[in-house]
């Protein structure tokens, strides 16, 4: 459960590790190999056993690839790690290459010669990711699929995760998994698909309504899944997973198989075969190419009920996110009281926030290793505190906190900035231009069908009419009891996926000042039926916050805001009072009757 505070990188990242790869290919007659952050599961984490990219180059970011070639190398990294992967990485060795300006098909077409071979993990690319560069490619410039030679190197890499899966109870699922599993099959019935493979960790947890302990921060179980158009399943996962409890659970139409028997069952599918050109290996699709059955291409059949949270699951993540608001507001009157004295470091905040959320008694787990910047460091957009960056929290300075928790009857995510002492120059202004995009989103109303991309820029339009942005997307999905990322829903330039009632997303605008701080402020809201104006003419769509924790007033301008933005800010905070103050210490509830008081 603790987060770790040590770094990653080490001298032996890097050159030796690189060389020595180097080696591996010339001996294979490959012009370099590519080296993605991904499993075999595309999932945001990975384990330890997994964590290729990291050993080899040093670069611990949740996104981004590396190219090796024989003379040259680079790191393909997003916009939120262009600063970290440069204090991470031998940048002499690794060229830092920004996605999704540089292209990987123009840089393999400069760098490797005409006839080079380029070596992938047929596990670590999906089907979408290889057919999109193999046609990018010039002509003489082939990708050829190998054993990963990096495991071949690695020679303490550790074994893979075999953490035990448990039932997770249909109270809080809102459904046992043979309704889910009936509802889903009707589904490939009428797409006339026989068979839909399962690579996604988060989709077959909740499926099968279990929870599993293979990775930190995300309770799923690793593991493939074959579900057919009778609603029986098959499972390939370590055995050694599947506890007596979790096997009864399951029943006689859940198979328990063995993952090394999986290439003979896609091998021996008939009929069109449901596969997610998006998340699955191409390995898996051309494994069943070899038989007789056909590909269709789908997207995963989880995704979208599963984002469509029931009543239950959101009974529950209500209950979490209340628990979550008293420890954070317990957690922000610590930091109140000691800031000012100057003995904080970034990892005692840390330390400190994860002790008020354990204090509960429900802490499964932080959702992920938490986001502690202050000064400078806050600019760094997914900044991860370490015994060699440690901070010390200074006077006049801002601390960006972005953290959540897993609880087994919710996920939470919230991000709140706050003034240590004066604010720097010109953050108050930056700070309610956030503020004002969050209300935004926060009253946001729009007729059914729309998707986040519609909604992006409602966000960003304060920020853009001074003459800022932000290079991240607005919101994110997110789970109830699993992943604190999850799709298909977000708000963002790219969100094409429709937004439907009972979707969970992140509402986090920000203003990152590289040098002098970050700003971001994230409520989680779901997606509910709004009320259709007098007059109206069609269904409309709008969010619910669902988290209730003070914004500090200390960094708002009203002058800013209009009177609407105030009205909301008010009415926000006069919720959160009622919410959380009979939860909460004495001293606590006084500070939030402060923190709340109406602008």
């Amino acid at each position: 459960m603790f987060q770790d505070f040590t770094a990653t990188a080490s001298p032996e990242n890097g050159p030796p590790r690189i060389e020595a790869l180097r080696q591996k290919l010339s001996q294979a007659g490959l012009a370099g190999f590519l080296v993605p952050r991904a499993d075999a599961h595309q999932g945001e984490y990975v384990s330890d056993h997994d964590a290729r990219l990291a050993w080899l180059t040093g670069f611990t970011g949740s996104a981004g690839f590396a190219v090796i070639l024989a003379d040259q190398a680079a790191l393909f990294i997003d916009g939120r790690y262009t600063l970290a992967a440069g204090d991470q990485v031998d940048t002499g060795v690794l060229t830092l290459k920004n996605i999704p300006g540089d292209k990987l098909s123009d840089y393999l077409n400069e760098a490797v010669p005409e006839g080079g071979k380029i070596g992938f993990d047929a596990w670590l690319h999906t089907a979408r990711q290889v057919e999109d560069l193999r046609k990018a490619l010039r002509q003489g410039r082939t990708l050829i699929p190998i054993a990963n030679p990096v495991d071949t190197i690695w020679e303490d890499q550790p074994p893979p995760p075999a953490g035990p899966a448990k039932p997770h109870p249909e109270h809080l699922s809102g459904k046992s998994h043979a309704v889910k599993r009936a509802e889903i099959a009707d589904t490939l019935r009428k797409q006339g698909i026989a068979t839909a493979v399962l690579t996604l960790p988060d989709s077959i947890s909740w499926l099968l309504n279990i929870r599993g302990a293979d990775l930190a921060r995300i309770p799923v179980v690793q593991a493939f899944a074959l579900i057919n158009d009778a609603a029986k399943v098959q499972i390939f996962v370590d055995p050694a997973k599947i506890v007596p409890e979790t096997a009864a659970h399951l029943g006689a139409e859940v198979a328990i198989c063995r993952p090394e028997d999986f290439a003979e069952a896609l091998a021996g599918l008939m009929g069109k075969v449901g596969v997610d050109r998006d998340s699955a290996p191409v390995w898996i699709s051309e494994r069943i190419a070899q038989g007789t059955a056909e590909v269709k291409w789908i997207q995963d059949p989880c995704r979208l009920p599963k984002a469509c949270k029931t009543e239950a699951e959101l009974s529950g993540v209500r209950q979490a996110q209340a628990r979550d608001g008293t420890a954070m507001v317990e957690f922000l009157c610590w930091l109140d009281h000691h800031a000012p004295e100057g003995a904080l470091s970034e990892i005692d905040v840390v330390r400190a926030l994860e002790a008020k959320r354990r204090a509960s008694n429900a802490l499964c787990d932080i959702s992920f290793d938490t986001i502690c910047g202050s000064g400078p460091n806050g600019a760094i957009v997914h900044y991860r505190v370490t015994e060699t960056t440690n901070r010390s929290i200074q006077m006049d300075s801002l601390l960006l906190v972005d953290s959540g928790a897993q609880y087994l009857d919710g996920t939470t995510d919230i991000t709140r900035t706050i003034a240590v002492g004066q604010p720097p120059e010109g953050a108050t202004r930056a700070f309610t231009l956030v503020l004002k995009g969050m209300i935004a989103i926060s009253l946001a109303r729009w007729p059914a069908g729309l998707a986040g991309r519609d909604l992006d820029a409602l966000a960003r339009q304060a920020l853009w009419s001074a003459g800022f942005d932000y290079d991240h997307g607005t919101g994110h999905g997110v789970g109830a009891y699993l992943s604190v990322h999850e799709g298909p829903q977000n708000i963002s330039r790219r969100g094409e996926a429709e937004l439907h009632p009972g979707m969970i997303l992140s509402n986090e605008p920000g203003y990152y000042k590289a040098g002098a701080y970050g700003i971001r402020i994230e409520n989680l809201v779901v997606v509910a039926a709004a009320t259709v104006p007098q007059g109206g003419d069609r269904p409309m769509l709008g969010f619910e916050t669902l988290t209730y924790v003070p914004i500090d007033r200390r960094l708002i301008d009203p002058n800013l805001l209009t009177a609407a933005e105030l009205e909301w800010l008010n009415n926000y905070h006069a919720t959160v009072r009622q919410k959380l103050a009979s939860s909460l210490s004495p001293e606590a509830a006084e500070w939030l009757v402060a923190a709340t008081a109406p602008i």
